[in-house]
């Protein structure tokens, strides 16, 4: 089994979008009205060679960012981050530079269905694409879900995801999970708090698990400190979220990786683990 980092681009956000300042509703106005803001940091999505098929973690984002219009400018959040991204960085023809075809692919799991993460949705329009069903419904077409962040309008007309419940079966600290491979060693858990819908996928390998964990932290850093970004609706869930993952790297050796991390490629090609003290967790 070979897991593989594709960079899609780069996004720079605000300071306080990276490392949340304050508390509710003025910590998103916070992230949304900062004028600082980071290095242009990477956008991750994964695909996983796997004997059952290739499963593609997220799609990253499209070259389309640079068009004129393509975001809504009227809504704060869409003026506080700025994305770069060439249309050979697009992770249809980086999967192809790897000899990836789609009909390789076997499964799209998405971890949430913000843009930077669903951008290049429509390199995969013969695969089955597995969302949370909470994610499908807060992030739903319309302009409710344009409201909560999610530029739905879009996503490819074709775009009809499978929903998916985890099931009521803990695995390690997380409450639910459901277990995406036949052979076992692919199983999906909640990842709640930067998105009600967030998913994590937990990928079995030897002596240790990767965890390819979407948005839970910007960096791995700011998940040991326990520091929750400025955008998430859900900052305690967030929380809960950072204490769970460190339970588990505790219990398990684990290599952590998000999509935004300037890290994530060479902790993942030299299989660097979590180092985290034992904590409490969080019902």
């Amino acid at each position: 089994m070979k897991i593989h980092a594709i960079q899609t681009g780069t996004v720079a956000v605000t300071t306080a979008w990276q490392e949340g300042v304050g508390h509710g509703r003025r910590r998103l106005l916070n992230a949304t009205l900062d004028r600082k803001w980071t290095e242009p940091l990477p956008i991750y999505a994964f695909a996983i060679e796997h004997p059952e098929g290739v499963i593609v973690v997220d799609t990253g984002e499209t070259a389309r960012v640079s068009e004129p219009g393509y975001f809504p400018r009227w809504h704060p959040v869409f003026r506080a981050f700025r994305e770069w991204v060439e249309p050979e960085q697009e992770i249809g023809p980086q999967l192809a530079q790897l000899g990836i075809g789609p009909r390789d692919v076997r499964w799209v799991v998405m971890t949430h269905l913000h843009t930077d993460h669903a951008g290049g949705l429509h390199h995969f329009p013969d695969t089955q694409i597995l969302v949370a069903r909470a994610e499908i419904e807060y992030a739903a077409k319309g302009l409710q879900g344009r409201l909560r962040g999610y530029p739905s309008n879009r996503w490819p007309a074709w775009f009809d995801p499978t929903p998916l419940d985890l099931e009521p079966e803990p695995f390690g600290p997380f409450p639910q999970s459901l277990q995406l491979t036949n052979a076992g060693d692919v199983t999906l858990v909640p990842l709640l708090g930067h998105t009600p819908g967030q998913i994590g996928v937990l990928v079995e390998d030897g002596d240790h698990t990767v965890l390819l964990a979407g948005d839970s932290s910007y960096n791995q850093d700011l998940l040991l400190r326990g520091k929750v970004d400025g955008v998430g609706p859900d900052e305690q869930a967030e929380r809960v979220t950072h204490e769970r993952i460190r339970a588990y790297a505790v219990a398990n050796p684990t290599v952590y990786l998000v999509a935004h991390d300037p890290e994530t490629s060479a902790r993942l090609a030299e299989r660097r683990l979590v180092l985290a003290a034992p904590e409490k967790v969080a019902a």
